[in-house]
């Protein structure tokens, strides 16, 4: 490992640390236990650590709050070929998320595409001796190659949404656990596959098959001999004719980070319903039960709960399914700066799980008033909708952009979303700030 490797390796651990808890990171990576405890930490090993780490004396450290992580190593913390600007909200196992203004293009470039494991990267990706394994409640078990899969079933393209569960999840109050998503973990690139459907078709699935259950190749990093994560879906959603088996990404080979060389693709659920590096779908005459579906793991609680209110696994009887409608502003980006009086084009995107957005509106006076959006119809279903709307400020100053998305079930985004422990399902308005000079 050379010195650069070196130093994102030390600055990625260093940001998953402050991220989780930063009071705590801030007294075991550099002594100081409280704001005032700086005579000790500039005089120090403490101050002498940040300072090599970040290659340059720090002016102003007596005035550096507690519990703060350099935004250059922050910038750091992210290093991966054929990935750009994504920001890492942890390394063991790898997860980070897109900024906002990175997801301009209407179809997510691979480049820019988040990243969420619950493991490693499996080392052995080789597509020519990777196979897919169909058994359980079938009546003619399949084990395909994926050059089989290209020549017995039609190959199929889509624009296909795929978010993270706890996308939102930072903007909780209280604070729960779990990676602090803000709005970037989600993404809409062009999918190629085969439709699971048709490979169900040949493998003559039996009448008591109700669910899914998926396994990869990423193994859990506590212990090898489990899978890191084993969700499924019912078996109808199984046989959507959107939900594929995909082997490229944006007309190429998938991303090793986003689940090369085959994983599944299922659309305006729960993003870690699409398995990564898949190897196998069986199907139960059950509710799959393997790791990410049992107590609170991608479930929901059965009543509202009081923010912070401490309850029992008992009540998370609702599994995560469709995603809730919401939209995201892409351009311009937070904190730019625009002309009094000349028209400003916002514009971003807007997806609602399995219904279709009908509305778009935003609002430059913090909600008291709302302009409507140009919305498009999706490329095809569970793809994201494009919106934009020209806006002039009247007077120099600090404004918020507002977003607000209403789905066809007449479903609206709200300023705050109900809270809940696990961080899921946060759908809040999408919020940008504007200096308006």
């Amino acid at each position: 490992m050379n010195d650069n490797d070196h130093k994102s390796q030390v600055s990625s651990e260093l940001f998953q640390k402050f991220a989780e808890d930063p009071v705590k990171a801030d007294l075991e990576v550099f002594g100081r236990v409280t704001n005032e405890d700086r005579r000790g930490f500039l005089k120090g090993a403490g101050l002498a650590t940040m300072t090599a780490m970040l290659g340059a004396a720090i002016p102003f450290a007596d005035k550096m709050p507690f519990g703060l992580i350099p935004v250059a190593l922050a910038e750091e913390a992210l290093k991966i070929d054929g990935k750009e600007g994504l920001i890492s909200l942890g390394d063991k196992p790898l997860n980070a998320e897109t900024p906002a203004y990175l997801l301009n293009d209407d179809i997510t470039p691979t480049k820019y595409h988040f990243i969420r494991n619950h493991s490693t990267v499996p080392e052995d990706l080789n597509p020519d001796t990777w196979t897919l394994t169909i058994d359980g409640e079938v009546e003619n078990p399949l084990k395909l190659t994926i050059a089989e899969l290209k020549k017995q079933f039609k190959t199929v393209s889509e624009q296909l949404v795929i978010e993270c569960g706890g996308n939102g999840r930072a903007f909780f109050n209280p604070q729960v656990k779990g990676n602090q998503w803000t709005v970037g973990a989600v993404g809409c690139a062009k999918w190629t596959g085969v439709r699971l459907a048709d490979i169900l078709k040949v493998a003559k699935v039996k009448k008591s098959a109700i669910y899914t259950a998926h396994y990869g190749a990423d193994m859990d990093l506590a212990d090898p001999t489990k899978f890191a994560v084993s969700r499924g879906i019912p078996i109808d959603k199984a046989l959507d004719p959107h939900t594929l088996v995909a082997f490229m990404m944006n007309d190429a080979p998938i991303h090793p980070q986003n689940g090369a060389p085959l994983r599944l693709v299922v659309p305006g659920w729960v993003g870690s319903t699409s398995h990564k590096w898949l190897k196998r779908i069986q199907l139960r005459d059950v509710v799959h039960d393997g790791k990410g579906m049992t107590k609170r793991s991608y479930r929901m609680p059965n009543r509202p709960l009081e923010p912070g209110e401490e309850v029992g696994d008992e009540i998370f009887t609702k599994i995560i399914t469709s995603m809730p409608v919401k939209s995201l502003i892409t351009a311009p980006a937070s904190r730019h700066q625009v002309t009094v009086g000349k028209p400003v084009e916002i514009r971003g995107h807007a997806w609602a799980g399995e219904n279709e957005v009908k509305e778009m509106m935003v609002s430059i006076d913090f909600g008291a008033s709302w302009i409507k959006a140009k919305l498009t119809k999706p490329a095809n279903r569970f793809a994201w909708q494009h919106w934009s709307v020209a806006v002039t400020f009247p007077v120099a100053g600090y404004y918020e952009v507002w977003a607000r998305a209403t789905d066809s079930k007449d479903n609206t985004q709200p300023f705050a979303v109900a809270w809940n422990p696990n961080g899921y399902l946060g759908n809040a308005m999408h919020r940008i700030a504007l200096r308006v000079a």
